[in-house]
């Protein structure tokens, strides 16, 4: 665990299914998640790679990181939420890295931009990729 300014980042592989919940309404990343299901939300959370949290410094939880990733080549991040008052102070940008960089800097971090979030990626280095192809989920 590192603080940066007053903000603590973890892995957090037991993260709780009600703080996590909570961190995605105060992102609004909760429009376009389960969050009412909350059996596919612990099993978003247990099944996950990695679970990085960042932290103010009474234990709010503000940010949160989840991915996929097999260590090696690829690493999906599934996830990534900023509480809306803690936006603007790079927490986002440090979560990516950090998730980055516990995957592994020999992977390809790949995301799917929120709609509100697309202008977002590239102001923190990220490129965008033409040809991303997906199956919806059926419920």
């Amino acid at each position: 665990m590192r603080m940066t300014s007053s903000i603590v980042y973890a892995v957090e592989s037991d993260l709780e299914a009600a703080e996590f919940v909570d961190v995605l309404v105060r992102s609004t990343l909760s429009e376009r998640r389960p969050v009412a299901d909350r059996d596919r939300i612990v099993r978003m959370l247990r099944n996950a790679s990695l679970v990085l949290t960042a932290r103010a410094a009474e234990g709010l939880l503000v940010g949160v990181s989840r991915a996929i990733t097999d260590y090696s080549y690829c690493t999906y991040l599934s996830d990534l939420a900023v509480d809306a008052a803690y936006q603007r102070q790079g927490i986002g940008r440090e979560l990516i890295r950090r998730t980055h960089e516990a995957a592994g800097l020999e992977t390809s971090l790949v995301l799917l931009s929120a709609p509100n979030a697309e202008t977002y990626y590239p102001h923190v280095g990220m490129q965008q990729h033409e040809s991303c192809w997906v199956t919806a989920r059926q419920r």
